[in-house]
């Protein structure tokens, strides 16, 4: 099962990731019609945060292959680096784009917790590897790459809003603010939680 989970969210990241940087050449415009407000408004932003967050989803794939990390620990390393900067660089334009997102309070929430949260998930893991405690490492990088593939569950939900429910982007962003990454949150807690067995859900200072 955690196999089956894990190739399937590597699958959608890497094909969501390439899908954005090749739209990037056809011109923002005309390859996220829904987001003129912050193309005309936040352009470099906009930029910095779909291009970061697509590195990201392609740099933290590989992160959990056990063969790498064992075989290639500087593979894993460099990657894991180039992967914490995306996520310093698209939660910064994230934050951006959040404060000024145009369906209200309720999305503004949303999307800034979801910016503070990937970076602090991310400096977590960091600060835990530098301390050389691997388990607890492991344990924040799971959360951070749960709110990076934010990116793909938002991109999955948008399609039956639009499609199947018949919202258009600013309806289906009071929805999206929260759905897109409060639901893998909670998994990466329970994924954790089954693997340590009686571990306290979130211990951000063990």
């Amino acid at each position: 099962m955690a196999k089956t989970i894990y190739i399937t969210a590597a699958i959608f990241s890497i094909l969501i990731a390439l899908a954005t940087l090749r739209a990037l050449p056809l011109g923002l415009d005309q390859a996220f019609v829904d987001m003129a407000d912050h193309i005309q408004q936040r352009r470099g932003f906009f930029l910095l945060h779909i291009t970061a967050a697509s590195i990201a989803l392609l740099c933290g794939v590989p992160q959990f292959i056990k063969n790498i990390r064992q075989q290639y620990p500087g593979v894993h390393r460099w990657t894991g680096r180039v992967y914490v900067i995306a996520v310093m660089v698209g939660a910064v334009g994230g934050m951006s784009l959040a404060l000024n997102a145009i369906a209200g309070p309720i999305a503004i929430w949303g999307f800034s917790l979801l910016s503070a949260l990937w970076m602090f998930t991310t400096g977590m893991a960091v600060w835990h590897i530098r301390a050389r405690r691997v388990a607890l490492h492991k344990d924040w990088m799971i959360r951070s790459f749960a709110l990076t593939i934010a990116a793909v569950t938002l991109r999955l939900q948008l399609a039956g809003l639009i499609f199947g429910a018949g919202m258009n982007y600013e309806q289906a962003s009071l929805i999206l603010a929260w759905s897109c990454w409060v639901p893998n949150l909670i998994f990466a807690e329970w994924w954790i939680a089954q693997k340590r067995p009686g571990k306290l859900l979130v211990s951000p200072g063990a």
